[in-house]
């Protein structure tokens, strides 16, 4: 199934909402199912794209066990994707689309839904999206294809779109718990790459005309080198209302311990919009840094104007960028040294949310993109 351009209607007012009421869902309530976009970028993913073919699929079966996966595909690219999924498990509830895209980062790409209380209704917002910086410092050179992607996706479904263009944001920069409040991160919504023209308040009245909350916590790092200017979905999620899990680490020559030491020290003195004290869970980052091999490096194919990595590049891994599938938490492992990491990641997720399962999926191919689980799924939520 083709999907074509569609044209948004404008603006992010309450003007254009159903008895002016918004709510930005959490991740953690029912979807209707995940967006998601299929790995083919030679520089996120290589010459050789088998391991991340292989990490996508496991995330998308394992989505598919409790609720429905769209996943947009390159044209011409359906019948071999169907058929590469079908071999890894039961497909009934996959709907595939086929549209270009420049990357297959779906939570960055594709639409932020809030809904209308008042219609009942999913209302897809669709943000400016400029590859992380634009020309200031962007991860690559063309975007113009991954711009389409939230609205047409939200015409497949029949949604309605609020434009919040020429606001720059991404979906991984933000986090709710469902009940009006907002997670940020001061290092990514303040950089000179996305709205240098506004205030920070300018931008958080902006966020919270488009999403309906009533309160945005300003966290002031994420996770040490990650290139999106440190994304919040990397380094700390809500739970429930209330709670969060923070990426921590408790070596202190490690680059990550100011970073999330200034973080937990600003949860400690918040509340959230209810007026909760914010419960800090701490979720240890891998042991052992995760960084680019001689082998990753050669296995990449940059375009001009393209971010490249080098050989020891340590990269982004946090445990924190977990995706809640209805019943199931999906977790990224990264294996070799980091093997008890992985299982101490399982056993808090595990003690910290009884009623999920929590499954550990080997992610490092998706890390090597520049991204993990979170990274490459988006919630579309049950109105």
């Amino acid at each position: 199934m083709k999907i074509k351009k569609a044209s948004p209607d404008n603006g992010c007012g309450t003007d254009t909402v159903t008895d002016n009421r918004i709510r930005f869902p959490a991740e953690f309530e029912p979807h209707l199912g995940t967006l998601m976009i299929w790995p083919e970028r030679p520089g996120s993913w290589g010459r050789d794209t088998e391991a991340a073919e292989k990490a996508f699929s496991d995330v998308i079966i394992n989505i598919l066990k409790g609720e429905q996966v769209f996943l947009i595909v390159s044209p011409g690219k359906k019948e071999y994707v169907t058929g590469r999924l079908s071999l890894s498990g039961d497909t009934c509830r996959l709907t595939i689309l086929e549209m270009e895209t420049d990357d297959s980062w779906a939570r960055d790409t594709g639409p932020t839904y809030v809904t209308d209380i008042g219609a009942k209704k999913r209302i897809a917002v669709n943000w400016n999206f400029n590859a992380w910086g634009g020309l200031y410092d962007g991860l690559y050179a063309d975007w113009s294809r991954d711009q389409e992607v939230a609205k047409s996706f939200a015409a497949f479904l029949g949604d309605k779109v609020l434009d919040a263009a020429p606001f720059v944001l991404e979906g991984g920069s933000i986090h709710t718990d469902g009940e009006g409040t907002l997670l940020v991160t001061e290092s990514c919504l303040l950089s000179p790459g996305r709205n240098p023209d506004m205030t920070k308040e300018e931008i958080e009245e902006k966020l919270k005309s488009c999403l309906g909350v009533q309160k945005v916590l300003w966290l002031p790092r994420g996770i040490y080198n990650d290139e999106t200017n440190e994304h919040v979905d990397n380094v700390c999620a809500f739970i429930r209302p209330g709670e969060v899990v923070l990426a921590w680490t408790d070596d202190r020559d490690d680059p990550q311990y100011e970073l999330s030491r200034a973080d937990l020290e600003y949860l400690e003195k918040v509340t959230d919009a209810k007026g909760r004290k914010i419960t800090v869970h701490k979720l240890p980052i891998p042991d052992v840094p995760v960084c680019c091999t001689k082998e990753d490096i050669d296995n990449y194919i940059f375009e001009p104007g393209e971010d490249e990595r080098e050989t020891g590049e340590r990269l982004a891994a946090s445990y924190v960028n977990f995706y809640f599938a209805g019943s199931r938490v999906l977790v990224p492992r990264f294996g070799g040294a980091n093997g008890l990491s992985d299982e101490r990641a399982v056993s808090i997720l595990g003690k910290l949310l009884p009623d999920r399962e929590i499954v550990p999926i080997d992610a490092r191919a998706i890390l090597l993109g520049g991204g993990n689980i979170h990274c490459i799924t988006q919630q579309i939520p049950l109105i």
